[in-house]
Parts: C-alpha cells; structure tokens; sequence
C-alpha cells in the first residue's frame, strides 16, 4: 500500500487547484474533486515508499521550512489509464526537499520518483480515457496560467491506515 510524503498548499493554491477540479467535475468529466475523503487535497508528492523509515514518519530525518511553489501548465500521463496534472515549477528548494527525501527514505523508495525520474506534478484527473483526457485538455487550456503560492507543510500519508499527519 502507498506510503507517502506530500506537500501540503497555501489557500490560495489549494482553492486554484479546486476551481480546476470542479470544472472538470461540472463537465462531467474525472476529477478529483470526485474523492470525497477528508484527506483528498491538492498536493506535490515528493516521496512514495514501499514503507517509510521512522525518522521520516517522526519528522526528524528531513527539515523542512515553506517555500513558493509555482504550478505550470498541463501534462497528460499515459499508462492503461490517463493522468491529467499541473506541472510544478522545478525550484531550488523543491529539487534539495526531494533529494533529502529519497536520501531518507533510501532502498525503500519507489522507482518512478528517484532522481531525474520526478515529474513533480499537482493531479487534476486519474483514470481518463483519451476521449475524455481531449476533452480535459480543450477545458482547461484556454484558462491555464501559471498558479503562485506556497508549499506550506509536509504531510505523511499511510495509504494502509489510511491517515495523515504533518512531518517536519
């Protein structure tokens, strides 16, 4: 089961992001905004583990103080079903926040997120099919400007026992 390490948005960005989903939702398209659990918010995951080592879970293995996050334009990811997200701008601190994850995390982390594999990315729609993602794409490409605000916290996500706490 996922384990995870996410940032958590400022308001600002959160309600940006939520706009989104909802007008995917409205369209009758897939969305996010469908996932109704209370821990279901627009966030940048920066570490998925097959487990997560206690120092990581605890806060005391990675520091982290917010930064600003800037999210880009869409990106569609393919697979048996498709993905639709906003790109996050690459920063500094975003990049170094990673690296110390992975670094934390160490064997246990998932492939598809180590070093120069990332996409970080906030999702807007999971399991699209191309008609549908086409269809993402038309709505929200003539109204996707960049989106700016903050990463404000790190959360930790047990996808077993399904909870949440903040890390760091």
């Amino acid at each position: 089961m996922v384990q995870s390490a996410e940032l958590l948005l400022d308001s600002g960005l959160d309600s940006a992001v939520r706009r989104e989903w909802a007008t995917l939702s409205d369209a009758d398209l897939p969305s996010q905004n469908r996932h109704r659990g209370e821990s279901n918010r627009p966030h940048i995951t920066v570490a998925v583990a097959s487990s997560m080592p206690e120092d990581v879970n605890d806060g005391a293995a990675v520091r982290f103080d917010p930064f600003d996050v800037r999210l880009g334009g869409l990106v569609v990811f393919g697979g048996r079903t498709i993905t639709l997200a906003r790109l996050v701008v690459p920063t500094c601190e975003l990049l170094d926040l990673h690296a110390r994850m992975l670094e934390a995390v160490g064997e246990h982390s998932l492939d598809h997120l180590g070093l120069g594999r990332w996409t970080p990315h906030v999702t807007l729609a999971r399991r699209l099919t191309p008609e549908e993602a086409g269809n993402a794409v038309r709505l929200l490409s003539g109204t996707t400007e960049d989106l700016v605000g903050s990463a404000l916290t790190l959360r930790r996500w047990d996808g077993e026992a399904k909870r949440e706490w903040r890390i760091g």
